[in-house]
């Protein structure tokens, strides 16, 4: 294992401080754990050093931390692996110092444990072991060919993982996402709810070990026991094989289906709705005949490959729904978009109860790439596959209002959320939002200076439900300034803010800049 090898597992979300080329393709033998600020005596060349830096003090003299990272380098330590806890961050003569001596400095946020670092790299090393030409495998010869012939006749992964450790007493054992879905589980392993599974994930007890396959942030698989050292790591590391094998056979036949599910998507974005066509595709997608379908449009930001990051994002997240089959393609620009059946006629209440479920995984699937932000938009349940391209249309106008609704992201909107003036005016296409705005403020918009101060006094005015006093004691202002200014925009704009509907025209024209 090198220590680039360690920047590259998602699950310890572990960043690179300094370090060339050269210096993260170094091997690494083994892990040590020191906060001495002399460590050297107790290190072994081509080890990886995990320090909480709880010796390093921002009062202290930089001759400490260059003492400090100086013992690495004479030690032969291939990198240092600095806490962000203490600090809250890594301190930067120590990032100066690590650069002089030619140590590759990585940091670790508050949510990675040392512990979680130490497992990857010894479970690693082990499957490394396992790998090289031994002449025999971890698994039982008897195990190894029933679950080869399993994989072949298209076993489950519940099926594969049960016949894999049934031999081994059946020990508790989850195959998660990243997200923290379960996607199967031994018969011993209780449930694990996706936010507890998540926090195991990141370093809590037990053992994790990711499965290696063609996989993005958001769906890679995790073997998760919660108990230590029931499973020697090689043969851990073949069940893990195994399940990668089978995960990239699941991975092809979902390729497969793509195709289907862009007509779909298509289908439902033409101008006018083609039933019969519409009910080829939903059959043709496995969809065909349900109840109700809600639609459900989604915009990834920083989007990337919306052909993959937006649809894995969106599929992961659908995934954590129960009793709802779906297709999901590509939208229009960065957007995709999916068509979930239900397999019960689905209320306005079944609609929140949806809503309600991606809003509360929606956090877990963001967590999988935290520079990520993104937002989702619902439309109502239909019953009828010719209504699935209003309901396109329905879930488009809720993004874009999620979009610009002030709740902190990630956010997931329904048309039931559009409770106010504001949200209602965001699924406004952008175009149409400027020419209103410019149409009814244009006159102030246009004023340079004085404009700006007649939008701002206009502003305040309407927040202060049209007070005179309130308003110029706001602004710092004499009232007859205000009455004045008040007089002005009415003459520019030809509105009287002593009528309501000129008030809510004002008021709208305001939201939308």
């Amino acid at each position: 294992m090198h220590v680039d090898h360690l920047l590259r597992l998602d699950r310890l979300d572990l960043s690179l401080v300094w370090g060339e080329e050269s210096l993260l393709g170094q091997e690494i033998a083994g892990v040590t754990a020191t906060d001495l600020e002399d460590p050297e005596r107790f290190l072994q060349p081509g080890e990886v050093v995990l320090s909480g830096l709880v010796w390093w003090t921002p009062d202290g003299t930089p001759a400490k931390t260059d003492h400090f990272v100086s013992a690495l380098r004479r030690a032969g330590a291939v990198a240092l692996l600095a806490g962000e806890e203490t600090h809250g961050h890594v301190p930067r003569e120590l990032a100066d110092a690590c650069r002089r001596h030619r140590v590759a400095l990585i940091a670790v946020p508050p949510h990675t444990s040392f512990r979680a670092i130490t497992e990857a790299v010894y479970l690693r090393q082990w499957g490394e072991l396992s790998r090289r030409p031994t002449g025999h495998h971890a698994l039982p010869e008897n195990v190894r060919l029933d679950l080869d012939r399993a994989l072949e006749t298209g076993a489950t992964a519940g099926e594969l993982l049960d016949r894999a450790f049934a031999h081994l007493g059946s020990p508790a054992c989850h195959l998660l996402t990243a997200s923290g879905r379960t996607v199967t589980r031994t018969g011993a392993a209780a449930e694990l709810p996706a936010a507890a599974a998540v926090e195991a994930l990141r370093g809590g007890r037990g053992t994790t070990l990711r499965v290696e396959a063609e996989g993005t942030d958001f769906d890679t698989w995790y073997l998760h026991l919660p108990e230590e050292g029931q499973v020697p790591p090689r043969v851990l590391h073949e069940i893990s094989e195994l399940l990668g094998r089978h995960r990239r056979r699941q991975d092809q036949h979902r390729a497969a289906r793509g195709p289907a599910a862009a007509r779909l998507v298509e289908a439902i974005g033409a101008l006018r709705a083609d039933t019969d066509h519409l009910r080829g595709v939903l059959a043709a997608c496995g969809l065909g005949d349900r109840p109700a379908y809600t639609v459900v449009v989604a915009s990834l930001e920083p989007h990337g490959d919306a052909g993959a990051d937006g649809i894995a994002a969106l599929t992961e997240a659908l995934g954590h729904l129960t009793s709802v089959a779906f297709a999901v393609a590509p939208c229009a620009g960065a957007e995709v978009a999916a068509v979930l059946a239900h397999e019960a006629d689905t209320a306005d209440g079944g609609a929140d109860a949806t809503r309600d479920r991606l809003r509360e995984v929606w956090p877990l699937v963001q967590a999988c790439r935290p520079a990520s932000s993104w937002q989702a938009g619902l439309s109502t349940p239909v019953t009828a596959p010719g209504e699935l391209n209003a309901a396109l249309t329905q879930a488009r106008y809720a993004l874009a209002a999620a979009r610009t609704t002030t709740r902190p992201a990630p956010r997931v909107a329904g048309l039931h959320d559009l409770d106010g003036l504001a949200l209602l005016l965001g699924g406004i296409p952008d175009a149409v939002r400027e020419v209103y705005r410019e149409t009814v403020l244009g006159p102030l918009l246009d004023g340079g200076r004085s404009g700006s101060m007649l939008l701002d006094t206009l502003e305040v005015f309407l927040a202060h439900d049209c007070s005179w006093t309130r308003t110029a004691e706001a602004l710092h202002i004499h009232v007859n300034t205000v009455h004045y200014r008040v007089e002005r925009i009415e003459v520019l704009t030809g509105r009287d803010l002593s009528r309501l509907d000129d008030r809510v025209d004002l008021s709208a024209a305001l939201l939308c800049r």
